[in-house]
C-alpha cells in the first residue's frame, strides 16, 4: 500500500532544538527540517501545513517520501539550501503547484509551467459533466475537441476516460501547447491525440463528439482583485475575458456550430460565477441549445452543457 505525505508526516518524531525561523542547515535532520517548515507553513495560514512541508522538503531534495519515515535522523546535506529557496519562495506567495511544477488533476499528475493556467478542482466539474451525459458511449471511437488546451487537464482526462476516443487539443500559445503535448506523452496518450496552435477552432475540420473548454472569463477590471496565486502566476491570457468577461463564449459559439457532430454531439464549457444566463444567451442565439448547467462543489453554476439546436 503506497503511503501518503498527509499519513507519513503524522508519524514522524517531534524535531528539537531548531528554531522554525531559522534558515535549514546541512546538519539539519529530515525530522527537525520538516518541524520548521511546518511551522513555517501554519505561520502562513496555509490549509494543510504539514502537507505543504513533507512535498517542499521531498521536492526539492530529490528524496522519496517514504523515506521521510524509513531515515528521519538522515542530515540534510547541501540539499538544504535547495529546500530553503523553495520555502522562501511558498513564504513569498508563489503557489506550491508553481514551485513544484505539477498539479494532480482528476487522479492524474500533470506538469505545468507559467505559461498554462493551474488546473483547479473547479475545473474538473467539466469532466464530471461530460461524463454525467457521455459515459455510456465509453465503448465508442468518439473524437474529443478541448478548446483552450492549456496544460492538457481537460483533455488528458477525458482520454483516460474514453479508451477508444481520439482527441484534439488547440491553444493559442506554442509554449502551451507544448506543456500539453509533454503532459500527454508522459501519460502515454500521444497515439491518440495531438496539439495544435490556432485561435480556437480556425483549420480545424469537423465533427467532433465532445468538445469541451475553460475559457477565459475574467473581467479585465476584475483581474487585480483575484488571489495573489491567480493574478500573478496564471498568464493573463487564460484569464482576460474582455471588457465583460464574455468575449471568449462570443467565438466559441460558431466554433461550436461549426464542428460539433450534429446529432449526438456535446459540449461542456466552463464559466465563471454568475455568468450562467448571460453564456446561455450568447450560445442560443448563435445556434446552440443549452441543455443543462452543472454546479461545483461550492454550489456555483460552474459548467454548460449542450448540443445544437433541434438536433
Amino acid at each position: 500500500m503506497p503511503l501518503r505525505l498527509g499519513q507519513e508526516i503524522q508519524t514522524l518524531p517531534r524535531a528539537v532544538g531548531l528554531t522554525p525561523a531559522a534558515a535549514l542547515q546541512p546538519s539539519c535532520t529530515r525530522a527537525e527540517a520538516v518541524a520548521a517548515l511546518t511551522q513555517r507553513m501554519r505561520a502562513l495560514g496555509l490549509d494543510q501545513p504539514e502537507r505543504e512541508a513533507a512535498l517542499l522538503l521531498t521536492s526539492a531534495s530529490g528524496i522519496r517520501a517514504v523515506d521521510l519515515i524509513g531515515a528521519p535522523d538522515e542530515k540534510l546535506g547541501p540539499a538544504a539550501y535547495e529546500i530553503e529557496a523553495f520555502a522562501a519562495r511558498r513564504a513569498a506567495g508563489e503557489p506550491l503547484s508553481r514551485i513544484l511544477g505539477r498539479r494532480d488533476f482528476w487522479s492524474l499528475s500533470l506538469a505545468i509551467s507559467p505559461d498554462v493556467l493551474d488546473p483547479r478542482a473547479d475545473t474538473e466539474t467539466v469532466v464530471e459533466a461530460a461524463l454525467a451525459e457521455v459515459a455510456h458511449r465509453s465503448a465508442e471511437a468518439l473524437r474529443l475537441l478541448d478548446l483552450g488546451v492549456g496544460s492538457g487537464a481537460l483533455l488528458c482526462s477525458l482520454l483516460t476516460e474514453f479508451p477508444q476516443a481520439t482527441g484534439v487539443g488547440v491553444d493559442l500559445s506554442e509554449r502551451a501547447a507544448a506543456v500539453a503535448r509533454a503532459n500527454i506523452g508522459t501519460l502515454g496518450l500521444e497515439a491518440r491525440a495531438k496539439i495544435d496552435v490556432g485561435d480556437w477552432g480556425d483549420g480545424l475540420e469537423g465533427p467532433f463528439d465532445l468538445i469541451v473548454s475553460n475559457p477565459p472569463y475574467i473581467r479585465a477590471d476584475a483581474i487585480t482583485g483575484l488571489s495573489r496565486e491567480v493574478r500573478e502566476y496564471d498568464p493573463r491570457v487564460a484569464l482576460d475575458g474582455g471588457a465583460d468577461g464574455l468575449q471568449a463564449y462570443r467565438a466559441l459559439a460558431p466554433t461550436l456550430v461549426r464542428l460539433l457532430e450534429p446529432s449526438k454531439g456535446r459540449f461542456f464549457v466552463e464559466i465563471g460565477e454568475g455568468q450562467a444566463e448571460a453564456v446561455r444567451a450568447i450560445l442560443t442565439s448563435g445556434g446552440l441549445e443549452v441543455l443543462r448547467t452543472r454546479r461545483d462543489l461550492a454550489g456555483r453554476e460552474r459548467v454548460v452543457a449542450g448540443r445544437l439546436a433541434n438536433s
